[in-house]
């Protein structure tokens, strides 16, 4: 099973609860102007990543979908043509980047709820960094709704129940998601960061739930 030997296991319900917007910025104008600039070969595939995450596409930057077993957690061939989210993922974050991907959901389309529960996710922690983003592109996690905004770094307890719906009718969503280990530094960012910006959506929630009714059934 997935795991990072030797990392303690991780208190992410104390520590996160649902999600936290980090006190930290990034330059959204440049981050989607990099992100425009990809060929569109990279894209088509869930690169890797299977059950629930098959509504997404998705380029790894770092490491591997965990479908495809314990491989090494390296730097992929597509973080050389994004020097920026480099810059982000190793610099701007301060913590050691573990697993890292942009991923793609369509529009209208919903990534039904689920739980990450192999030990790695327990020992690391998520960020959510939007890229193309829009004002109907819904977060739900720990009975919560958050709308994530395009220069907004988050953090998301992933060792949850956690789903998203991408409402448009026309305009697909894509985020930069990024494993770190924990750091004296993200940590203090973590601490610093808002937790008030959950609420309450019942129609996103009854959403994303008839998603997961949907997956289960195989439609």
């Amino acid at each position: 099973m997935l795991d990072l030997p030797g990392q303690p296991t991780l208190d992410k319900q104390t520590l996160v609860g649902g999600c936290v917007r980090l006190p930290l910025t990034v330059d959204a104008e440049r981050l989607h102007a990099e992100f425009a600039k990809l060929p569109p070969s990279v894209w088509g595939s869930t690169g890797g990543r299977v059950g629930v995450h098959r509504a997404a596409e998705a380029l790894f930057l770092r490491g591997y979908a965990p479908a495809e077993g314990n491989k090494p957690i390296e730097d992929r061939p597509a973080l050389d043509l994004l020097l920026y989210v480099r810059y982000i993922i190793e610099e701007l974050i301060d913590a050691q980047p573990l697993r890292c991907l942009l991923a793609r959901l369509p529009a209208g389309a919903a990534i039904p709820p689920h739980v990450d529960r192999a030990p790695y996710f327990s020992k690391s922690l998520r960020v959510h960094i939007p890229v193309a983003t829009h004002e109907l592109s819904w977060m739900v996690c720990a009975g919560q709704v958050y709308l994530m905004r395009a220069g907004e770094v988050w953090m998301l307890n992933n060792s949850t129940t956690h789903a998203v719906w991408n409402q448009h009718a026309s305009l697909p969503r894509t985020h930069l998601i990024c494993d770190f280990l924990p750091s004296a530094a993200l940590l203090d960012l973590l601490s610093r960061g808002d937790r008030s910006l959950g609420r309450s959506m019942p129609a996103v929630e009854h959403h994303v739930a008839q998603a997961r009714g949907e997956a289960m059934m195989g439609g």
